[in-house]
């Protein structure tokens, strides 16, 4: 067991291996092992790797205890860098005394939240996922959990839906329910979400594919939002990871879609949460320059969009063809 559990032992299972409390308490004085937590001990020396400090949590949190919420999602690559706090969940009968460096959590499905496999003991993906929601300090935040686990291809629309389904009480259903349906046709950040939301369908323009395949030498591209029919492509980006990185290929991807024949726009947060009637406006105006026969909608009295663009103007002019 103990080389399963990345050379991490509890007293008892020390015990029960042979090793006497004398034993035990002459290799933590000596050094040899080193002490991470109340009854559980790192059986060797030097620097102690994360890994094994997660481990020692769940270990330490006792029977049925799985490394859920932030911890969970780290292991499970839901979020690129740790957080520092370690988070377990355990069986809601259960009482876990206060531990240094440890959140716990109770729940009633503990035992069906956990993965039958993984190790060290953790929750499933999908489990995971609908805890983030669940402490989630707004609604936005708690979609975007949603969305970045299926972006990820960590699980499923539909195996999400079935993990909501299992919590009689949940914040933010509809919210949550509704935005599986949008990531189910494409919606892969939060961003793709608010202009599918706040500027197509609240403004009536055309329904547009989503992440649509650019076969290029050497790989792919995806397409965030194409209006097929109207030779036009809508590109959203949120703060980049590697901007200069970025830059360059969004160049590439944008020069590439011009000589193919697209019109090309371009947006962020800025137009789509703080301008989505002007945003609106502008991709029905290039629309109907390509061949869009329909009308946008203003979404309000104060709404930017105006009569001025209209069909009988876009209808003379000329209709642009996909490439």
């Amino acid at each position: 067991m103990q080389g399963d559990q990345c050379g991490v032992v509890t007293r008892k299972q020390a015990l029960a291996g042979g090793l006497s409390p004398g034993t035990i308490r002459g290799h933590v004085e000596s050094g040899r092992w080193q002490r991470l937590l109340p009854g559980v001990y790192a059986t060797f020396t030097g620097p102690v790797p994360r890994i094994c400090r997660l481990w020692a949590a769940v270990l330490a949190a006792g029977s049925e205890a799985v490394l859920s919420h932030h911890t969970a999602a780290e292991l499970q690559g839901l979020i690129d860098e740790p957080v520092e706090l370690i988070h377990v969940t355990i069986p809601a009968r259960r009482r876990l005394r206060a531990l240094p460096g440890i959140v716990s959590h109770t729940s009633h499905r503990a035992g069906r939240a956990a993965h039958p496999s993984r190790l060290p003991p953790q929750t499933r993906i999908e489990e995971t996922v609908v805890d983030l929601t669940q402490t989630s300090r707004t609604v936005e935040q708690a979609l975007g959990w949603v969305i970045r686990a299926v972006a990820r291809r960590l699980t499923t629309v539909d195996r999400l839906r079935t993990a909501l389904a299992g919590r009689p009480k949940l914040r933010w259903r509809a919210q949550l329910l509704a935005t599986l349906d949008d990531v189910g046709v494409g919606c892969h950040s939060t961003l793709e979400l608010a202009y599918v939301r706040d500027v197509e369908r609240r403004h009536g323009l055309p329904t547009a594919a989503r992440q649509t395949i650019r076969v290029r030498r050497g790989g792919r591209w995806y397409n965030d939002v194409e209006y097929t029919d109207y030779s036009t492509i809508v590109e959203l980006d949120g703060p980049p990871a590697h901007p200069d990185e970025a830059r360059e290929r969004d160049m590439r991807r944008d020069n590439a879609a011009v000589a193919s024949g697209k019109t090309l726009l371009r947006y962020g947060p800025v137009h789509i949460r703080g301008g989505p009637c002007t945003t609106a406006a502008e991709v029905a105006t290039v629309l109907q320059r390509n061949g869009w026969r329909g009308r946008p909608k203003p979404c309000g009295p104060r709404c930017v969009i105006v009569d001025a663009i209209t069909p009988d103007s876009a209808r003379n002019r000329p209709r642009s063809r996909s490439a």
